[in-house]
């Protein structure tokens, strides 16, 4: 009985990661995002220029900052706080650059409204920081 038993075992030592290796691959080259969807799955060279530099994407931050400056431009600094916000509260890996975010609202709240008046918008969004943005524009 354990010489048929050792058989089997050696068997499955040799065939179980060769149909594993199989299937993985077959399972990865399957899946849409490997390539064509034309039903055809195969690699193909690249016939466009490689030295032709990629148009390159923004930063999530930067374009919320931005978007958020424009805000204050169009309506006013408590509307881009409160904006400020909520894209936070939904999108949690934009936190670590809401300081900085808020800052430049403070700044940009300065020199659109005037010290005085960008500090009434003040509110405790990010620590703070929309005040500090427009106490270092003084």
């Amino acid at each position: 009985m354990t010489h048929s038993a050792r058989r089997i075992g050696r068997s499955l030592a040799f065939v179980l990661p060769v149909v594993l290796v199989l299937s993985g691959t077959l399972a990865v080259a399957s899946v849409p995002w490997a390539g064509n969807s034309a039903g055809t799955q195969m690699l193909t060279a690249s016939s466009e220029n490689v030295s032709v530099p990629a148009a390159k994407s923004r930063a999530p931050q930067d374009v919320l900052r931005d978007k958020l400056l424009a805000e204050l431009q169009q309506k006013d600094p408590g509307f881009a706080l409160t904006s400020l916000q909520r894209e936070v509260e939904e999108r949690p890996s934009l936190a670590k650059h809401c300081m900085s975010i808020a800052k430049a609202l403070g700044r940009a709240a300065v020199e659109h409204y005037g010290p005085v008046r960008a500090q009434t918008y003040s509110r405790p969004v990010c620590d703070t920081s929309f005040a500090s943005g427009v106490a270092h524009v003084r």
